[in-house]
């Protein structure tokens, strides 16, 4: 009898410690629910996007050139000399043929002066010999020698001639002076820059393109150029000369157009940006540049979509609605315009692309689109000041 009884109580005991343990789990259960419930819920993360559309592209080739006049040059004396007189001022336009520099020349013009003298006693003698040769009163070798001198006196008198007119420097042709620093009074040796004269009615621009485009390359072919100096404008030229020799270090050929610049807007020395239409329009899908995440294994974009029927409990808006869902998607990428670039692979027409905010986002990722502010997007864009 008291056997059972001990039974009974130890069961009676264990029963108790049976309910005591599912109370407390019960109990922990409650506040893990009540901890999970306060916890906070995620959300979607707010990005801009775009779909992706088809546009038709012209294939270009760019490239930097440096822009020369079609005659420049330094002017300079060959003979050391005195400045007498500076015949224009810093800037002006001249003509072919117009002083520029007097320098002295006094001593050259007397010593010109005595030769010419000697040179017309020469002829002098040699005409007063030529009547006694036909008088039989001299020889024939006489007469020889009279004219031998009377040629090599011309010749002296020709040299001197020369050397005076070096002493007045002209222009080589017309155009546009530069500044000078020389002065009245100034020595001057040979070789020295007196001031440069450019002729910038038209100019060149010379620059260089891979041998690969070389086929595409013509002369007469139209393109156009622009300058930093003048945003938003473009010049027109034309392909004038192709180099027949390509850079053996480099495998570049060089190119060089012609520009007109009536208005003198394009100086020797700027650089230019050159782009040449080549071939037939082309359609791409076409994106922002900063839609493409570039990476080492490739180059991913983020799209957007509905979450699959399979989704379970989707993360939804305030009006019910299940938030779009991040995708990555490797592309293939090819050339860019401006702030575009043309996706060859991994995407469709129609398809909804994300340009910000990436970086917040992963697969399976709900997402909102705001597109209040959006990435530049346009195929020439031109420098803004804020």
């Amino acid at each position: 009898m008291a056997k059972r009884l001990m039974t009974k109580r130890m069961l009676i005991m264990v029963g108790l410690v049976i309910l005591l343990i599912a109370v407390l789990a019960f109990g922990k259960f409650l506040q893990i629910k009540k901890l999970i419930a306060s916890a906070p819920k995620p959300s979607a993360q707010v990005v801009t996007a775009i779909q992706t559309q088809v546009a038709e592209w012209q294939p270009q080739l760019s490239s930097v050139g440096t822009l020369s006049p079609v005659r420049g040059v330094d002017v300079t004396t060959e003979i050391a000399g005195l400045v007498r007189e500076v015949r224009f001022k810093s800037g002006d336009e001249v003509k072919a043929g117009q002083v520029l520099f007097e320098m002295n020349a006094d001593s050259d013009i007397a010593q010109l002066r005595a030769l010419q003298a000697s040179a017309d006693l020469s002829g002098t003698t040699l005409k007063r010999d030529k009547l006694q040769l036909a008088a039989q009163a001299i020889s024939q070798a006489q007469v020889d020698a009279d004219e031998a001198d009377v040629k090599s006196k011309q010749a002296l008198v020709a040299q001197q001639k020369a050397l005076v007119d070096k002493k007045t420097i002209r222009a080589p042709f017309a155009g546009k002076l530069g500044i000078t620093a020389v002065n009245p009074g100034q020595y001057l040796n040979p070789g020295d820059k007196l001031v440069t004269l450019q002729t910038i009615d038209t100019v060149y621009v010379d620059f260089y393109v891979p041998q690969k485009q070389l086929a595409n390359l013509s002369i007469g072919q139209k393109l156009n150029l622009t300058n930093d100096a003048y945003p938003g404008v473009a010049f027109p030229a034309k392909v004038t000369s192709i180099n027949p020799k390509v850079d053996a270090a480099t495998r570049n050929v060089q190119v060089q157009a012609t520009v007109p610049n009536a208005k003198r807007q394009l100086l020797p020395g700027m650089f230019g940006n050159v782009s040449l239409d080549q071939g037939d329009l082309k359609k791409y899908l076409t994106l922002p540049q900063t839609a493409i995440t570039y990476n080492p294994y490739g180059s991913t974009v983020f799209v957007l979509a509905p979450p699959p029927a399979s989704a379970k409990d989707p993360l939804k808006d305030e009006k019910g609605q299940p938030y779009l869902v991040a995708q990555q998607v490797f592309v293939t990428t090819g050339p860019t315009r401006g702030d575009q670039v043309a996706i060859l692979t991994g995407l469709k027409e129609g398809q909804t692309v994300v340009t910000s905010g990436q970086l917040k986002l992963k697969n399976g990722s709900p997402a909102v689109i705001d597109n209040k502010v959006q990435p530049a997007n346009s195929p020439n864009p031109t420098p803004q000041e804020h």
